[in-house]
């Protein structure tokens, strides 16, 4: 049984070197540095050329393509190989960047059975900076060494002569049928709900019986693939089985004459009975990941954000941005054309076209050949905080408020978020802080902020649309986060109307959410409130309790569902 995530690590690399196609690949989450060097160090022991890749890569690259320059110069079209072309262990640093259409193209050739091994390079500061879930899904070793120290790790040992000799007994070793009915079981139990994953952990399993010298699968040899593949996939931990109601039966009575017989062999019989899954379900337990209730804490707002974006709007040009393939198009909108792509797509009628001229010419290139460049750019993301400043627990209200906002703005320097804040008491609403990424700035206005008096709810959200429209005119992607704990009862219009107040609330969210803006609603009373819960479902929101919230959990809450 692997004991310690090094050892792990050790395991599933000489596994992956016995049968790296059959076992998809690795996913290693960590970051740049001497830890993660040692593993790449070991990646020439595999059994098949190593392809570096880059989250960016084209079609050309993967799949071959014409090659220009010697179709130009032969007159004739001559293509070139791409990197998929023969089998290949393909590093792809910065995997966490890797877009869902590289993902999907790679996955295709995976499935194909071509051979390609994927040693993926996860170096996401985030949790929601990682792998896409189509490359996950195919990779059987999952392995994170972020929190690894140096002096626990060592020069990992790959003997070539082992690794060959269980390369050629891999096809003999046999595994019982009811072993993968057990290891699906067990997934299920780990809520695992794809079936590739007992697939790849009884492939891991045959891997190291054959780097054992063994000719079929032992228990040992699957509670190492449990622990490498299944236990990192982990999404629930794993409840006891519903215990039968009815009384167990009496046993029967012993037999004298297999009394010392059944003492020398009951040690053996009790080993022999153990159920498999229970064996592996605690190999399980005992490796699965330390941060799995806060992974599903995550996911549980993800699944009722469902709206809300993580990262700025996408948008695409042909100016400025992130470079994205061509595609055909016109010159007479002001596009800018892709030289390259363009003779690339003339190249292959250069012959034809000669033939059917009137008249000499070196190139022919007609307007079907034009490819028009694309770039894709990133909206900057602003969250607004909408607070209720009103009634006696006013300032506790707006002094957690602020500590989120706070916490928050220490990360908008790498996320390049903006934060905003509109505060409503008494009759009105009033923007306090203006979108602004400068923590210096968000403390200063911050620093006394008045409460008491009614609770204007629609005022905060029409003041809070209002902003909206003018931050999305600017370029960024608005998010609104409502904090308040009562209900609305004062209206538009100042009075002290309630059911007036109510609607207008709902007027106000109904408007948010027809402009397309995510929110999210945080009540943060003692006991959740119907009434927010029903201005959630208005605004298309997530509605999230928070009663007694500190700045830290209010913080972890936000991002958390703007994550999803």
């Amino acid at each position: 049984m692997p004991d310690g995530v090094w050892t792990r690590v050790e395991i599933g690399l000489n596994a992956l070197a016995v049968d790296p196609a059959g076992l998809g690949g690795l996913w290693l989450r960590a970051r740049s540095g001497p830890v993660r060097d040692r593993v790449i160090e070991a990646l020439p022991a595999l059994p098949l050329p190593l392809k570096r890749l880059h989250p960016s890569i084209g079609d050309e690259q993967l799949f071959g393509g014409i090659d220009l320059t010697a179709t130009l110069s032969s007159g004739k079209l001559v293509e070139r190989a791409g990197l998929l072309a023969e089998p290949a262990i393909l590093v792809l640093p910065m995997a966490e960047r890797t877009q869902p259409g590289l993902a999907a193209r790679l996955a295709g050739a995976m499935d194909q059975g071509t051979g390609h091994c994927l040693i993926a390079m996860d170096e996401g500061a985030e949790p929601q900076e990682t792998l896409p879930a189509a490359l996950t899904d195919r990779l059987a070793l999952h392995l994170d060494l972020d929190a690894l120290p140096w002096g626990q790790t060592e020069r990992i040992a790959m003997d070539t002569d082992a690794l060959a000799a269980a390369r050629a007994r891999l096809p003999g070793v046999r595994a019982d049928d009811k072993v993968l009915e057990d290891l699906t079981v067990l997934a299920v139990r780990l809520g695992i709900d794809s079936l590739r994953a007992p697939m790849l952990a009884l492939k891991a399993a045959k891997a190291l019986a054959a780097l054992a010298g063994n000719d079929a699968v032992d228990q040992d040899d699957l509670t190492a693939a449990v622990q490498l593949v299944l236990a990192p996939r982990a999404t629930q931990f794993p409840e006891e089985p519903a215990e039968d109601d009815q009384p167990p039966q009496d046993p029967p009575p012993p037999d004298p004459e297999q009394g010392d017989r059944d003492q020398n062999e009951g040690e053996a019989q009790s080993l022999d009975d153990l159920p498999l899954q229970d064996i592996l379900l605690e190999a399980a337990k005992a490796t699965l990941p330390a941060d799995l209730l806060a992974n599903l804490a995550a996911r549980k707002a993800q699944r009722a954000g469902g709206g809300i974006s993580g990262a700025g709007a996408k948008r695409k040009g042909n100016r400025r941005g992130r470079p994205i393939p061509s595609r055909r198009g016109r010159l007479d909108t002001g596009a800018r054309l892709d030289v390259i792509s363009t003779l690339r797509a003339a190249a292959p009628w250069q012959t034809i076209r000669k033939r059917e001229s009137s008249f000499e010419r070196s190139l022919h290139i007609r307007t079907d050949d034009f490819r028009i460049k694309r770039f894709e750019e990133k909206s900057d993301r602003l969250l607004i905080f909408v607070v209720d400043a009103s009634g006696s627990a006013a300032m506790t209200r707006l002094a957690e408020a602020k500590g989120a906002v706070e916490l928050l703005l220490a990360e908008a320097y790498a996320r390049r978020d903006h934060v905003a804040l509109v505060a409503f008491r008494g009759e009105a609403a009033e923007l306090l802080l203006p979108p602004t990424r400068s923590l210096v700035q968000t403390k200063r206005r911050l620093a006394a902020l008045p409460g008491g008096g009614g609770t204007p709810l629609a005022a905060g959200l029409k003041t809070a649309l209002e902003l909206a429209i003018q931050s999305k005119g600017r370029g960024m992607t608005p998010t609104v986060a409502l904090l308040t704990d009562g209900r609305a009862n004062i209206a538009l219009d100042g009075t002290a109307n309630r059911a007036l107040a109510a609607e207008d609330a709902e007027r106000m969210a109904i408007a948010i959410r027809a402009n397309g803006y995510p929110a999210m609603v945080i009540d943060m009373g003692q006991r959740p409130e119907r009434s927010l819960k029903a201005l959630a479902d208005t605004l298309g929101a997530p509605y999230i309790p928070l009663p007694r919230a500190d700045a830290n959990r209010l913080s972890t809450a936000v991002s958390a569902a703007l994550d999803a």
